[in-house]
């Protein structure tokens, strides 16, 4: 049981402490730059190559036309850049919603088949040298796209992942009194957490994903999902360091985009991410080899790492319980005393986030009632 507890302790301490202080280390002997200098961002309209911007959607009707007016407004020479819309089975109006744009996009009308046929049905599509991924919900900044293809100049550079920010990191930069919730702060500070490891993996030689909202790829790199890829923003990354090119990070190049607003949204987030980390080990059962994966290291400690977290934090909560039951030491009651008054804590925080947004929920029934 000993041997349990200490055992799992020391996994948990480096997937969540031990590599982040690895990696910082290591970032800081190597001090590579994971991009082009800063005088090489401003482009010249001749260094701008020609962009194809892709948007698979599901009945996102209602978001897309404010979602093409943000891309068209971006700062990047018009007749360089292509927008296809590759709608996945939407039943929602999205065609009528997108009519007044046809001349200026292309829209693809796909049976319900999921994000990844509709994916590759865009790049079948696209015409220009680069392929730019965005989703319907979230706003690029106006100079996100530039900001992007200028690594491209680095011919070793095969995908750009750009920074996505949420509204609770807005909020503490603002001095509005616009508050998100206990969910929302949480997944503020994780993200946050999630983007530090990005950027220094970025530059100890490459990322293991990109953010699915905002990232570019070489059109010719491209390799058409499985159907069923539930994550083909690490599926695909993965696939181009496993050929030995280079996935980089660009923090300036930034797309905006809201927190989940209740505990069950974050949730369902969470098990798709987990289900999607499993299926790529079975999609790319070489990225578990360390001479065949570049990043083994990263993989193994960002992703493998996270997927086994949680049983380890299982098993130091039975082992804890089961060395307090055969002799109570002090030192191993009070650590099962403190896990005992964690895991009651979040469920109890989660419980008051739940009751406060149904309470707002009511409210604003009542409120609709009243007019």
């Amino acid at each position: 049981m000993e041997s349990v507890f200490w055992v799992s302790v020391a996994f948990v301490a480096y997937v969540y402490v031990g590599y982040p202080l690895l990696l910082a280390a290591y970032t800081r002997l190597v001090r590579r730059q994971p991009g082009p200098p800063p005088a090489a961002r401003s482009q010249r309209r001749d260094d701008c190559p020609g962009v194809s911007i892709i948007v698979a959607a599901r009945n996102e009707g209602h978001r897309l036309p404010g979602r093409i007016e943000n891309l068209l407004d971006c700062d990047y020479p018009a007749d360089r850049l292509q927008i296809i819309v590759a709608s996945d089975g939407s039943t929602d109006g999205t065609v009528e919603a997108l009519a007044p744009y046809r001349n200026r996009i292309e829209l693809i009308l796909l049976p319900p088949l999921g994000k990844a046929n509709a994916l590759n049905a865009a790049v079948l599509r696209a015409v220009h040298p680069i392929l730019v991924f965005a989703d319907a919900r979230q706003r690029f900044a106006p100079d996100a796209i530039r900001r992007l293809v200028a690594h491209f100049r680095d011919p070793h550079v095969a995908a750009v992942s750009g920074e996505l920010v949420l509204d609770c990191e807005r909020a503490d930069q603002s001095s509005g009194d616009q508050s998100p919730s206990t969910i929302g702060e949480g997944i503020g500070a994780y993200w946050k957490y999630e983007k530090w490891l990005r950027r220094h993996e970025a530059v100890a030689g490459s990322m293991v994903g990109v953010t699915g909202a905002i990232y570019a790829m070489r059109r010719y790199l491209w390799q058409c999902l499985p159907t069923d890829t539930l994550l083909d923003d690490v599926l695909g990354p993965m696939r181009l360091v496993m050929r030995g090119y280079r996935v980089t990070f660009e923090a300036e190049a930034r797309a905006f985009d809201e927190t989940a607003k209740d505990a069950a949204h974050e949730l369902r987030r969470k098990t798709r991410t987990l289900a999607g980390n499993f299926q790529l080990l079975a999609q790319e059962p070489r990225v578990l080899i360390p001479g065949a994966n570049p990043v083994w290291l990263q993989f193994m400690s960002h992703k493998v790492g996270r997927l086994l977290a949680p049983y380890a934090l299982i098993a130091i909560l039975v082992s804890n319980a089961g060395l307090v039951i055969k002799a109570p030491a002090p030192f191993y009651v009070a650590t099962f005393v403190m896990q005992l008054a964690f895991y009651g804590l979040a469920i109890y925080g989660a419980a008051l986030d739940r009751r406060a947004r149904t309470g707002g929920m009511a409210a604003c029934e009542v409120n609709r009632e009243a007019a």
